[in-house]
């Protein structure tokens, strides 16, 4: 038998729930809108800003929760943009690295400015609010996992 205070927790838990995935909305569709201006589809944008150096596609496909033979095509879109070349792995020419090109890492630098200033207009609270939602995110993305996932954040 549930109490009153275990309704009100569950109450608060279930908005906490349904803010974090409306803000995440916001931050998909001003992220996309970002894309959109620098002619980029979504998929393409996510691998640009995810791409921090050479990475095998695999590496990829985790990162982005999808299947390595969807990440082929959308490398494959990327490539011929000229955004990022496929090399060899040095320790096993089997694998492919995906690298960014000059041009690749000039759109990267664009995205991820013009998506930051979308995202200061979600987060317009003064300056110690933004600082007390980070750390209490952090907190949240810091504890134990809900699922079972023993991967590290």
């Amino acid at each position: 038998m549930s109490t009153p205070a275990d309704a009100g927790t569950d109450q608060v838990v279930t908005e906490l729930s349904g803010l974090v995935f409306e803000v995440t909305g916001r931050l998909r569709a001003q992220f996309n809108a970002a894309a959109a201006e620098l002619d980029l589809p979504p998929a393409q944008a996510l691998v640009l800003v995810n791409l921090s150096g050479p990475a095998p596609m695999r590496q990829l496909a985790d990162r982005l929760s999808c299947e390595p033979s969807n990440v082929t095509g959308i490398v494959d879109g990327l490539e011929r943009r000229g955004l990022v070349t496929r090399r060899p792995a040095p320790g096993d020419r089997r694998v492919k690295h995906v690298v960014l090109t000059e041009t690749g890492e000039h759109r990267r630098e664009q995205l991820r400015s013009s998506s930051h200033a979308l995202a200061k207009t979600v987060f317009a609270l003064p300056d110690s609010d933004q600082r007390h939602l980070r750390d209490l995110l952090a907190r949240v993305l810091s504890g134990p996992p809900a699922d079972g996932d023993t991967r590290s954040a």
